[in-house]
């Protein structure tokens, strides 16, 4: 009898530990909803010059990290070399017209003349290095590009209410010079 008590129990305090980290799951992902807000007016995706799909790529196990580099000094997370999308579709799907345009690109050694979605303010200076140092994942940012067959600006990121509400949030710096230079 004790030992139906005592497996009972148990089991009882495991189903609590499971709602408890389940509710925290669910505070966590609304933490980073505040965090950096939906834009609240559409931004359509710019017109790239070769349809991609984050998407469709990303399914497939990629990383951001895999195509994006972030050189020195870590303003910008560059958009992949020709050569790096050739080295799949140098053999995938090379019967499409995208693909032809991507190759004749490779070919020439011409990069692909893509339309940044995101763009730093005038004025601002910005890097995405300490904040992928400090452990921002891009989707914080940038919105859930796994699930974008178009990328577009989808939060409110750019807005300085978004920086000081995440600075706040995580207590990092927030005086002015942070982010305006003179």
């Amino acid at each position: 009898m004790r030992n139906a008590r005592t497996k009972a129990l148990v089991g009882g305090v495991q189903l609590l530990a499971i709602v408890l980290l389940l509710s925290t799951v669910g505070q966590a992902q609304k933490v980073v909803k505040l965090m950096v807000p939906d834009n609240p007016s559409p931004h359509p995706a710019p017109e790239q010059p070769i349809p991609y799909s984050h998407k469709q790529h990303l399914a497939f196990g990629l990383q951001c990290k895999d195509c994006h580099a972030n050189p020195e000094p870590g303003k910008l997370m560059t958009f992949p070399e020709t050569a790096k999308c050739m080295q799949c579709h140098g053999t995938i799907a090379t019967d499409k017209p995208s693909i032809q345009k991507l190759a004749s690109y490779a070919s020439s050694k011409e990069p692909i003349p893509w339309v940044r979605v995101y763009k730093v303010l005038t004025g601002i200076e910005w890097s995405h290095r300490p904040h992928v140092s400090g452990g921002v994942k891009c989707e914080t940012c940038h919105g859930q590009v796994a699930e974008m067959a178009t990328m577009s600006e989808v939060t409110s990121v750019t807005s300085m209410y978004a920086c000081l509400n995440c600075h706040e949030t995580n207590h990092a710096k927030t005086a002015c010079e942070t982010c305006h230079k003179h």
